[in-house]
């Protein structure tokens, strides 16, 4: 029986030290996306060092828990104190109340998206059957979008800013790297430009886009391409600055390498330059996305262009007693937006760039 017994517990440790060493992997992933508190739950059940899992528990999930839950209870029972023209703040429990009700309109409305293209289709084929077929007409749904159909659209706006931004700002940031006399002459432009409002963009991109988009398409329309062409103004600068500064401050070895070996500029930066500035790189794409995040609900505010911004706006133009919990949970929707879109940009910073200890 002890022969068994200590045959059986090297093969437990074994397979035990495999799961671990599974789990370590898998938080290399967890932990860019602010999920790293998992891999404790699962070293624990895999049957790891309680003492030390319990360590990294507490600082990784009970702490920023208990910073939670005294925030909440903070705002419960100083928001009932604090009476405005639409009422006493709401509290948390309201505000998630409002959170259902969205959620339960955003389903209602696409309930009745789906009752009406089943009943247009079934008319079209009645028109069919008849022998009518050149009365069949196919109309999109015109209900109101919802709270969902809001964030969707703002989601898709920063996104396309974001992506224009970054096409135009990396370059030049690698041109303004390698290039003093380029970045001479481009510094200027960035310090006159980079501490503009986004309130004084709008008026100006919105004649621009007006008088060049003409004929604007179904999946794109004129108040995404203002609002998009708003973010990338506002918060290409940052990664521009970043690529700069990444670029400027390489291994000059390297740089004299690839003129030893007379490599073309094209492959000296594909092969050189950009290995070596892309953590500076990303780090500036994620205060870009930061800002043009920031900026992209103000100039849906004033533009009255769809998406969250316009949402904040309707619902204090409102003023009904549940506006002002709509309106925060529209803010907490932002800033969890925020804060994912960060952790998705340093999640591929982590995947895409090295440093001394990878």
């Amino acid at each position: 029986m002890t022969i068994a017994t200590d045959m059986i517990d090297p093969e437990i440790a074994v397979r035990r030290e495999r799961r671990i060493a599974r789990i370590n992997r898998a938080g290399k992933v967890l932990g860019p996306f602010g999920l790293g508190f998992v891999v404790p739950l699962l070293k624990l059940a895999a049957g790891d060092t309680p003492s030390e899992q319990w360590a990294d528990l507490k600082q990784m999930l009970l702490v920023p828990l208990v910073g939670i839950l005294a925030f909440l209870a903070a705002w419960a029972y100083f928001a009932p104190k604090v009476e405005t023209s639409l009422g006493a703040i709401p509290g948390p429990a309201a505000v998630f109340h409002q959170a259902e009700v969205l959620t339960d309109d955003h389903f209602a409305e696409r309930q009745k998206a789906e009752e009406f293209y089943a009943r247009q289709d079934e008319r079209n084929q009645m028109l069919i059957a008849e022998g009518y077929a050149d009365r069949v007409k196919v109309r999109p749904y015109t209900g109101k979008p919802t709270y969902f159909d809001q964030i969707w659209t703002s989601l898709m706006t920063v996104a396309l800013g974001f992506f224009i931004g970054t096409a135009i700002a990396v370059p030049v940031g690698i041109a303004c790297g390698l290039s003093k006399t380029f970045e001479g002459a481009i510094n200027p432009l960035i310090q006159l430009f980079k501490p503009v409002s986004p309130l004084a963009w709008l008026p100006i991109v919105t004649m621009v886009v007006a008088a060049l988009y003409q004929n604007p398409s179904d999946l794109l329309p004129k108040s995404m391409v203002i609002s998009a062409v708003t973010v990338t103004l506002c918060s290409i600068w940052p990664t521009i600055i970043n690529t700069a500064l990444g670029v400027a401050s390489i291994d000059r070895d390297l740089v004299n390498v690839g003129k030893v070996l007379q490599l073309s500029t094209w492959t000296t930066i594909r092969k050189l330059v950009l290995p070596s500035s892309l953590p500076l790189i990303f780090t500036g794409m994620r205060l870009s996305l930061g800002v043009g995040w920031m900026v992209l609900i103000a100039a849906e505010m004033l533009a009255q262009n769809p998406g969250l911004g316009k949402f904040v706006w309707d619902e204090f133009q409102n003023g009904s007693s549940d506006s002002l919990a709509r309106i925060m949970v529209a803010v907490i929707t932002i800033g969890l937006i925020g804060f994912f879109l960060d952790r998705v940009m340093f999640a591929l910073q982590t995947a895409f760039t090295y440093s001394a200890n990878r």
